[in-house]
């Protein structure tokens, strides 16, 4: 009998009377060669002391003819992926950059970012993946974060780059064409019919280099040898953005053994054989969960990454059907887009493996429809839902294959321990008890960039000798040893599996002259999970007009990301405080939530 009045001892519980993680019917799915028996996770992984370039270089010695990734009906394989890496390496060698410099990757998914991904670790440089879509100082903001010299971004964005880096120290932008990527016939078409629409037009002008010139400037460089740096697990790799515990937006330190463990993790709770695999990476390469999972896990495991560059609910539903993937990762709101899809009406999903959801809660309702969904759709597995934040690279928390609970976000990932501790403290409670959910694992961050402080705040040394990685969300663990996500600490609104921090949203509405103060809140939205509305009460000598609203939003347009956009202004005489004074934003979510 077990005393659940007592505190979790995690780590013994794992060990002794935890379900099975995974238990599954052999009959149903091909179980992966490295499970010690099938219906069985292991406890425990051994992880390569290597760089995420290094495990990319395995695979290709493995399956040097398998493809890597695919483009719009584009394959490259492994062999030529790390040739055309090690020429890309080159080229950044030529072009100044050294070990240790920081590269700025401002790309969707494309194979040109993936290069420059794996290219700036082969030559021991950190690439920092940020959202093309954000905002001109958002840009400016990353850009100085990182003291980057290099930017490599796609001609769309040229005008937008141009103009955030005047107050920066960058010395070279990459200008890359998704038109370069494609085959023949598909190149011609696309430049005629989108690419010659966009303005300004990329002038090279030593600063300012094309792709082509870029890469092919790689080709004699590496004569004398491609610039290739040893680098270990403990390694900086990558900065992820994110928004951190106070909303001020930090960059994420991760290391080559965060996502290399992240990989072997993910492969090993997939319960399918990962090698000569496909999966749709939908998920941007910006984000932990689509660098994480959706690229660096096949590349590790040998599989293929289909990139998606741009998420369409019609171009999604047309990928499913003919590239015919076995894994898709996503969020709530793309696959209640899908489900409304009529041109997935008929479609045969018998070849899916995995359906995994993150980057929100998955409601209870929503799971039942989509595994119906995909039941009546020929597949025979279910949506299994994941938990984890970008601190930890992306998620290290799944429900179990076939053997889930309602509600709950599953079971952490082999070598991974997650325990409740009471909020603001490090003193664990017993099972059962709503309080902070911590973690650790080999996953987690190394920290946070430029901010010990908050660093400190975050990474936590526990009464049991361990740091522990606060995260800010409120849940508690089961008499089962599964974890429930209950609701965010943080103040934080998540929309369309974005992370929107309603405090920068308001210091940039309250900039403006004519306002007194604002309060954004995240309304419950059926299709984007939450949308976000703002409120603002105007100072003294203002009166609610057309025009102050259209400024308030063009002054947001400006500064901050389109999916952070409010979908609308509403003016108030006088927005509701608490008794201390501050504006009492849960009073405003509860009268959306009446309406």
């Amino acid at each position: 009998m077990i005393d659940v009045s007592k505190p979790v001892n995690y780590e013994e519980r794992m060990k002794t009377d935890l379900p099975l993680l995974g238990h599954c019917d052999p009959a149903e799915v091909k179980i992966a060669p490295w499970l010690k028996s099938y219906g069985e996770v292991p406890f425990h992984l051994d992880y390569p002391d290597i760089s995420m370039v290094d495990a990319l270089i395995r695979s290709a010695e493995k399956y040097p003819t398998q493809r890597a990734i695919s483009f719009m009906g584009k394959a490259v394989l492994y062999r030529d992926l790390v040739e055309q890496i090690k020429q890309t390496a080159a080229a950044f060698r030529k072009n100044g950059v050294k070990e240790g410099d920081y590269i700025t990757i401002c790309m969707p998914n494309t194979p040109q970012a993936i290069l420059a991904l794996y290219a700036a670790n082969y030559i021991g440089a950190v690439a920092s993946m940020i959202h093309p879509l954000s905002a001109i100082k958002e840009i400016e903001f990353y850009i100085n974060e990182t003291r980057s010299r290099t930017l490599i971004t796609i001609d769309q964005f040229y005008g937008k780059i141009m103009e955030a880096r005047k107050n920066t120290r960058l010395e070279r932008i990459i200008i890359a064409r998704i038109s370069d990527a494609l085959p023949f016939v598909k190149k011609i078409a696309y430049r005629t019919l989108k690419e010659r629409k966009f303005e300004p037009k990329v002038v090279e002008d030593g600063t300012v280099v094309k792709w082509s010139t870029f890469y092919n400037s790689g080709a004699d460089y590496r004569t004398n040898g491609d610039g290739r740096v040893e680098k270990k697990g403990k390694d900086l790799a990558v900065i992820l953005f994110s928004g951190g515990t106070t909303g001020v937006s930090k960059g994420i330190m991760l290391s080559n053994s965060n996502f290399n463990s992240c990989a072997l993790q993910t492969a090993t709770m997939c319960n399918t054989e990962v090698e000569h695999s496909k999966m749709l990476a939908a998920m941007p390469i910006f984000h932990g969960f689509g660098l994480g999972v959706c690229i660096h896990t096949l590349m590790y495991m040998g599989g293929e990454s289909i990139l998606v560059p741009q998420v369409s609910v019609k171009g999604y539903s047309q990928l499913l059907k003919t590239a015919k993937p076995n894994y898709i990762a996503g969020v709530p709101t793309l696959y209640e887009g899908i489900m409304r899809n009529k041109e997935m009406d008929g479609v045969d999903l018998s070849c899916l493996r995995g359906v995994f959801s993150g980057g929100d809660a998955l409601p209870v309702e929503l799971k039942k429809r989509l595994d119906k969904f995909l039941a009546d759709h020929g597949a025979n597995i279910r949506v299994r839902e994941g938990y984890g934040l970008t601190e930890s690279v992306t998620a290290n928390c799944l429900t179990p294959y076939l053997k889930e609970k309602e509600g709950s976000i599953g079971l952490p990932f082999p070598d991974t321990y997650y325990k409740i501790v009471k909020p603001g403290t490090i003193d664990e409670v017993p099972y059962g008890t709503e309080g902070e959910i911590c973690l650790r694992g080999p996953s987690v961050m190394m920290g946070y960039l430029n901010h010990p402080e908050e660093t400190q705040q975050t990474l936590r040394r526990h009464s049991d000798g361990n740091i522990w990685l606060h995260t800010g969300d409120v849940g508690m663990i089961d008499d089962d040893g599964y974890v429930f996500f209950t609701q965010r600490i943080k103040r934080m609104i998540v929309t369309s599996g974005y992370n929107v921090y309603p405090s920068q949203i308001e210091k940039i509405i309250d900039e403006l002259e004519e306002v007194q103060l604002s309060c954004a809140i995240g309304v419950p939205d059926s299709y984007k999970i939450h949308k976000i509305k703002a409120f603002v009460e105007l100072a003294p000598g203002f009166e609610p007009s057309e025009t102050i609203k259209n400024k308030i939003m063009a002054h947001l347009k400006h500064h901050v990301a389109r999916y952070a956009m409010p979908y609308e202004v509403e003016f108030r005489d006088k927005l509701p405080r608490t008794l201390v004074g501050k504006i009492a934003y849960r009073e405003l979510e509860e009268e959306e939530l009446k309406k």
